[in-house]
């Protein structure tokens, strides 16, 4: 497979996209971040990495880090987690209220605003520095021990997360966060607010294209059965209300960030990580998801 070929077909036919779409104003820190930037990595699970544009460049991965957060909780208590939360799309935007009303406080997904909550509710509940538990973590993952927060998207996220402090407080009254909330939204902030570049992120999912195991070294992170329960909540819930159409049109499971990032994954090959910040109504980036399109078109590879 001539990945550089495919990759530079890409980038050329995902151009136009570039001036389309916003770049997220709700977050000050990220208004300014320029809407040509475009990086795309394939690292595949025999270590080889294939690169274009920006793609060695950091970025704010925001909801991405729910992957990480949900893969630590899950390890931990297992099934318990689906008594806190769902395991199904939403349909609603990613910080939808109206939903956890109708569903009494439980959320709908792990990988929307308000289940990323209940997994920073928990992962507090359950160990001693949760923020440096999960930097470790994708440290780990992404074979970069530099990977670290940007502490001006978190100050600039604590400013303006007025609805994710009403999901909090919102779940609390059903007894569906245990601990203080504003340490809750702490820890999420934190989560949300690691910077990484198109490179560590498609490193960082090849334990869920390896069956849990990182394949650098071997390393066991969760089970087979686990990564297998994982990757069916990225196909069906990680693109927010789009991920019927991402399934649709990319036929991977991956996770998408308001920064514009989107990791996808090809179980027993790749990780593909691509950065676009011009969004679309729901949240994802234009350019990235049309690249995911393009790579699964070209190359002939998706898990359908």
């Amino acid at each position: 497979m001539n990945y550089h070929q495919i990759l530079s077909e890409i980038y050329n036919e995902v151009t136009p996209l570039f001036s389309k779409g916003k770049v997220t104003r709700y977050i000050p820190a990220l208004a300014s971040v320029p809407p040509d930037k475009f990086g795309m990595a394939v690292c595949t699970l025999e270590g080889e990495m294939f690169t274009i544009g920006d793609a060695q460049e950091s970025f704010s991965i925001q909801s991405i880090s729910k992957v990480y957060s949900l893969t630590l909780v899950f390890k931990m208590i297992g099934e318990n987690l689906w008594d806190r939360v769902g395991k199904e799309p939403s349909g609603n935007p990613f910080n939808s209220l109206v939903q956890l009303e109708y569903e009494r406080g439980i959320p709908r997904n792990p990988l929307i605003n308000a289940g990323s909550l209940v997994l920073a509710d928990i992962l507090l509940s359950k160990t001693r520095d949760p923020k440096k538990d999960l930097l470790v973590f994708v440290r780990k993952t992404s074979g970069n021990p530099a990977v670290d927060y940007d502490n001006a998207v978190i100050a600039s996220e604590k400013i303006t997360g007025h609805r994710n402090f009403a999901l909090a407080h919102f779940m609390q009254s059903f007894n569906n966060i245990h601990n203080p909330v504003d340490d809750v939204l702490d820890v999420y902030f934190h989560h949300c607010g690691i910077a990484m570049s198109c490179v560590e992120l498609a490193r960082s999912f090849l334990f869920l294209a390896n069956h849990g195991v990182i394949p650098d070294t071997d390393e066991y992170i969760i089970s087979k059965s686990e990564a297998k329960r994982i990757n069916a909540l990225l196909l069906t819930c990680g693109l927010y209300d789009e991920s019927g159409d991402f399934a649709f049109r990319v036929g991977l499971p991956g996770k998408s960030g308001v920064g514009g990032g989107i990791v996808a994954v090809l179980p027993e090959k790749l990780g593909v990580a691509v950065w676009g910040p011009s969004l679309d109504p729901s949240g994802n980036s234009l350019a990235g998801t049309k690249a995911l399109e393009l790579f699964t078109t070209k190359t002939g590879m998706s898990v359908f």
